[in-house]
């Protein structure tokens, strides 16, 4: 099934590039990020009918990562960087929220992991449909779809 994940490189890496911005926008760091998507795996759910196929993000793999990414807060947190501002209503950002998620007072902290676990895997789908709707555009699901089904 990797077969089909190794056609799609290029196309990949231009849909990385174009979802940026939405990565930049979320509560997740360019860091954090990359951590979730090397804990996904994608998948087509009905290959074998074209008016049905999706491309779906399996994230089974997520909940273990999910303390590794408040590791990575951490980290960033200690070498002195400020959390990054996330679009989630409960921290203001800044030094204040850095020097408290440091001291562990959860200052930087940016919900349950519930809702991080949550917020993730809507990203990563969200990631998912853009990977299609690319695929699309360029030309190349069908040949995507049907090499998946190999």
């Amino acid at each position: 099934m990797s077969e089909w994940m190794d056609a799609i490189v290029g196309e990949r890496m231009t849909v990385d590039n174009q979802f940026n911005d939405r990565v930049e926008a979320s509560r997740f760091s360019s860091q954090e990020w990359g951590l979730i998507m090397t804990a996904t795996e994608f998948e087509i759910e009905n290959p074998d009918d074209d008016e049905a196929a999706r491309l779906v993000a399996d994230t089974s793999s997520l909940p273990a990562i999910m303390p590794e990414l408040e590791n990575v807060r951490s980290q960033v947190a200690s070498m002195g960087g400020a959390p990054e501002q996330r679009d989630d209503g409960n921290s203001s950002g800044g030094l204040v929220d850095a020097v408290k998620g440091a001291l562990g007072f959860g200052g930087g902290e940016s919900g349950s992991s519930d809702e991080e676990l949550e917020a993730a895997e809507r990203l990563v789908q969200e990631y998912a449909d853009e990977l299609q709707a690319h695929l699309v555009e360029v030309g190349k699901w069908e040949q995507v779809r049907v090499s998946y089904q190999e």
